[in-house]
């Protein structure tokens, strides 16, 4: 289910990231390539939801050859089950429920992060997709919602609800993104599961993923965050197993930065695309503490061009890459 590469490089998945890990991003960094799959940001599926219509944003084949999995996000098992049946019928090769999102826009109204409130529920949620198709329903959660109280009984529900594998990311919903991710969590959840444990959280680094298997023993790595500010990361990790080094390279940057700002539909106001570059470029100049130095620099360009702006940013970085 989650195969290691020749060099027993572990799966490598992208994570779904609301905001910033949109198709743009996804498109960018499945130019450069390096990891094995990955997860579209969640589809919201409220209640009296109309799922055909609501689907209609996902497309399987998005970031073909690499496969891109849904996630899906709601608290009605019917409606749950019957947007999981859309989702085979556009193409997915695999469905993964959302207990995850910490927002209290989300979680309000039941959904996300909400369900570890109760495990029982969640496996009635988790059951119902799993019944309802025929390929694998995964689940992505957090290690509680404002405790970990009902960690163990969240794991086994889920478990329990016949998913293949689970994805922990070891905050609480409260914690948010702030504190660092109890790794320890992930290896307790290790010890409890029968089925596959994908690690994610705070993997921005080749030693981080090392670290991360190591003292967990999880499956597989989805590394989200760590992308945006490295997004090689994925082919630095893979090396390594392999016994080589990668270097990223100039031209693979420049690729990448200009695969994203091609990749945003032509209807997007200027104003609009150059702030999603000082999203991405944000990011990325967190990676090193000579960049974190210009960041400011950066974001505070009042370039009106959205081509314009990104030559500038590139030539801020050029130094760094050179």
């Amino acid at each position: 289910m989650l195969p290691k590469d020749a060099n027993n490089c572990p799966f490598l998945i992208l994570a779904p990231m609301e905001g910033v890990g949109d198709s743009c991003f996804r498109k960018a960094i499945a130019a450069l390539g390096g990891f094995d799959e990955a997860v579209r940001d969640f589809i919201r599926v409220p209640k009296n939801a109309h799922v055909k219509s609501l689907a209609s944003v996902y497309d399987p084949h998005e970031l073909a050859p690499i496969p891109l999995a849904a996630q899906i996000m709601g608290s009605d098992p019917e409606l749950m089950a019957a947007m999981a049946q859309e989702m085979v019928r556009l193409g997915a090769h695999r469905i993964d429920l959302n207990c995850g999102c910490p927002s209290n826009t989300v979680t309000g109204r039941g959904a996300g992060s909400s369900l570890l409130k109760e495990p029982g529920y969640l496996h009635i949620v988790a059951k119902a997709i799993v019944q309802a198709v025929d390929i694998p329903v995964t689940l992505k959660m957090r290690s509680g919602y404002s405790d970990i109280s009902l960690f163990r009984e969240n794991l086994l529900a889920a478990q329990e609800s016949g998913v293949r594998y689970i994805t922990l990311h070891p905050r609480t919903k409260v914690d948010g993104y702030g504190p660092p991710a109890r790794w320890d969590l992930i290896a307790e959840a290790k010890s409890i599961l029968s089925i596959p444990l994908v690690g994610n959280g705070d993997i921005l680094t080749v030693q981080h993923a090392i670290d991360m298997l190591s003292q967990t023993g999880c499956d597989a790595l989805m590394i989200g965050r760590g992308s945006l500010i490295n997004p090689f990361l994925f082919h630095q990790i893979r090396a390594h197993f392999a016994g080589q080094r990668y270097q990223p390279r100039w031209d693979d940057l420049v690729c990448y930065l200009d695969r994203y700002l091609s990749a945003m539909p032509e209807e997007i106001p200027e104003k609009t695309r150059i702030n999603k570059l000082k999203q991405l470029l944000g990011f990325l100049f967190k990676s090193s503490d000579e960049l974190q130095a210009l960041r400011p620099t950066m974001l505070q360009n009042q370039q009106k061009d959205a081509r314009f702006f990104l030559d500038h940013a590139l030539s801020m970085l050029a130094n760094h890459y050179s």
